[in-house]
């Protein structure tokens, strides 16, 4: 055999050998960015979002895998995670709360995107609270969509003109003023529906207008025992009796949105309720500032706020990995922000996003945002399960319930509220 011979022997071998190892290198290399998603945005503006999601991620490249799973307010979705984390296969983004988004850190079933963070300098257009809700001990392993307002008042103005209201209600005071006279005319001042959460919705909203940014952040966040027994939250809860008087007999079990239609169609003036509510409207042909007017409530400079953020899933494979890099990469992206918060009927978190194409409500959210970063007033929602775990948001929304649907009496109710969240802390 000629030295020439042996010599092609020894390259087809090293070819034979290399040839494969090259092309799966170049395959690593080239995998196609991939998430699969599982939300609960199916309805609505909601489902238009999501799908203005899918968009961006795939004309950058990117195979979307979309796990929609209706109902129960995101709870359907859960349950849906724990099976699929337990048998192995955790999805590789999942809609998720704040709380969750810890407790699921904690069981170290998150991936870290402190890479992504740095790069795309999350610290400098995040608010910063928000950057603490998004890390688990000081990495980033969630991603914020949006920020939605729990602190508004949505109100008819013809129903507020008959009584000689031009605006909504500045104060607790005023709006009992208000709604006692709307009361007399034979209209039901305050829509609301008998569902615990819009129930502690309206608690955190009397709690935030009575008592200050500082003694919402001590009660319902620091849960402190002297702010939960104190004679602040005794107030709290005889507003909570006033604005009792001022529902319908037919409000148990109503849904929320059937509350906003009662403001639409005239039948009460007004309902508080998170900016989510505005899509309703918005559905309807109602145009803000004339057909209906939206104003925070009486909030002392605070803002309560609720955010829809993805939290990534610690998952193996180059392409999951890749895809799980973009689809964070783009969430908080001003050019996503702006479109997918358009739809949804929110304002951006990511601070600094162009505003000009939004409207009225939506400004003056974002302006009063803006000012409670200045005020340390941004603060969690409770009644959306923002601000604490389940078990302690629970014994909270158990006391609120209670009280709004018995007799029970404001100091009777102070003294349950501090002994169920003994009972959750034990």
């Amino acid at each position: 055999m000629n030295r020439t011979h042996k010599f092609s022997k020894r390259l087809a071998l090293h070819a034979a050998i290399c040839l494969p190892a090259l092309l799966l290198n170049l395959t690593v290399a080239q995998a196609e960015p991939t998430v699969e998603v599982l939300h609960y945005w199916t309805s609505g503006g909601e489902a238009k979002a999501a799908a203005a999601l899918k968009k961006d991620f795939e004309d950058h490249g990117g195979k979307w895998i979309g796990s929609p799973v209706a109902g129960g307010g995101g709870s359907a979705a859960m349950t849906v995670l724990r099976s699929r984390v337990l048998s192995g296969d955790a999805p590789t983004a999942v809609q998720l709360k704040s709380p969750a988004i810890q407790e699921w850190a904690d069981q170290g079933a998150l991936a870290n995107l402190d890479e992504v963070a740095e790069k795309e300098h999350w610290n400098d257009v995040l608010p910063k609270r928000l950057q603490t809700l998004m890390q688990y001990d000081g990495h980033y392993v969630a991603v914020p969509v949006n920020i939605h307002r729990t602190d508004m008042i949505w109100a008819n103005p013809e129903l507020l003109a008959s009584v000689g209201a031009t605006e909504v209600p500045k104060s607790w005071d005023e709006f009992n003023t208000v709604a006692e006279k709307l009361q007399a005319k034979g209209v039901i001042p305050l829509a609301i529906g008998g569902q615990p959460w819009q129930e502690t919705i309206l608690f955190e909203n009397v709690v935030l207008g009575i008592g200050g940014t500082d003694f919402y952040q001590k009660a319902l966040i620091d849960l402190d025992e002297d702010a939960l027994k104190s004679d602040t939250m005794k107030k709290v809860f005889d507003q909570m009796r006033t604005l009792r008087g001022f529902v319908d007999a037919d409000f148990s079990g109503r849904d929320w949105n059937l509350a906003t239609a009662m403001v639409m169609n005239g039948k009460a003036a007004m309902q508080i309720m998170g900016d989510w509510a505005k899509g309703e409207f918005l559905a309807a042909g109602k145009e803000p500032g004339k057909d209906f007017l939206c104003e925070a409530t009486p909030s002392n400079d605070g803002y309560l706020f609720n955010t829809d953020s993805f939290a990534m899933f610690d998952v193996s494979g180059d392409d999951k990995i890749a895809g799980q890099k973009l689809l964070a990469e783009l969430i908080v992206g001003e050019k996503f922000q702006e479109t997918f918060n358009l739809l949804k009927g929110s304002i951006p978190a990511r601070l600094g996003v162009p505003m000009d194409d939004f409207d009225e409500c939506a400004l003056q959210s974002e302006k009063d945002m803006q000012a409670s970063q200045v005020s340390d007033g941004f603060l969690p929602s409770v009644g959306v399960d923002m601000a604490l775990p389940g078990a302690l948001t629970g014994a909270i929304i158990d006391t609120v319930t209670s009280h709004f649907n018995s007799d029970m009496a404001s100091e009777s109710a102070v003294a349950k509220l501090l002994e169920n969240i003994n009972l959750a802390r034990d």
